[in-house]
């Protein structure tokens, strides 16, 4: 599933090809046909992310996508050819197009069925206006491991499984740990360098996390060949060596998704 910069890298593109102009819709798969004749001809006011859920504005109405573990989006320029495949959504503007395929969510939304959603989630690091403080008070009163916490978009939004591995190993934290057991300053940390990873994953398109001392120039490695892109300390590197002290990466199923982490560089 998409992690939150990606959908903030949505927001984006869709602001930049079609915001403040009219938009051509239609639903060429026919599951959204209502919908996209609603918005057909209207002007996209506003393009917002909040974690991994995308908000299209369009006057009374609000475009809501979860691309979920199957969706995509393709962006072209110019006319867009025939639709190829179950496109749930094409948008067209003046010099380019966007195709929806396979999201968990497609919607019109009133502005209180937004703001719902909104209330559902937790602070977004890279949501302008967001903090970690709400958070924080959820994460400090709960016995749940911090890895666990990490991932529950009731309490934060827009982490997934990526950044959950490499903002604790970066910060030396177990992700065992009991949220109760975290301090102030340590939870500080995590927002705060969860908040600049994934600006550089908006900025980049791929997700790296390994300072500079590590990147495969400097350490005369090869770079990492995964379909995920980007330069990890732990994440799928399972039983490799920790670039930082060598022990083997390990890894364990947590509610359902892996968790990996280095046992030397964050004891418990």
């Amino acid at each position: 599933m998409p992690e939150g910069h990606v959908i903030h890298r949505l927001a984006g593109e869709h602001d930049e090809l079609f915001g403040g102009r009219p938009v051509r819709a239609s639903s060429p798969q026919g599951r959204f046909a209502e919908g996209a004749a609603l918005i057909d001809g209207r002007v996209l006011d506003e393009a917002q992310a909040h974690g991994k859920h995308l908000f299209l504005g369009f006057g009374e109405h609000w475009l809501h996508v979860h691309l979920g573990l199957y969706g995509t989006y393709a962006f072209g320029a110019g006319e867009p050819p025939e639709p190829v495949g179950q496109v749930r959504l094409r948008m067209v503007g003046d010099t380019g197009y966007a195709d929806l395929r396979g999201p968990t969510a497609c919607e019109l939304l009133t502005p209180a069925e937004k703001a719902a959603v909104h209330a559902r989630l937790g602070p977004d690091p890279l949501r302008p206006g967001d903090a970690g403080d709400a958070a924080w008070w959820r994460i400090s009163r709960s016995g749940s491991t911090i890895a666990a916490l990490l991932l529950d978009q009731k309490v934060l939004a827009g982490v997934g499984n990526v950044y959950r591995a490499e903002v604790l190993f970066r910060l030396g934290i177990s992700p065992h740990r009991p949220g109760r057991a975290l301090s102030r300053p340590e939870w500080d940390a995590i927002w705060a360098d969860l908040a600049a990873l994934m600006r550089d994953g908006v900025a980049a398109g791929r997700i790296d996390t390994v300072r500079p001392e590590h990147t495969p120039e400097a350490m005369g490695r090869p770079p990492r060949v995964d379909d995920h892109g980007g330069e990890v300390y732990v994440y799928r590197r399972s039983d490799r060596p920790c670039l930082v002290c060598g022990t083997p990466v390990r890894t364990e199923e947590l509610a359902a998704r892996n968790l990996f982490w280095c046992p030397r560089c964050q004891r418990a």
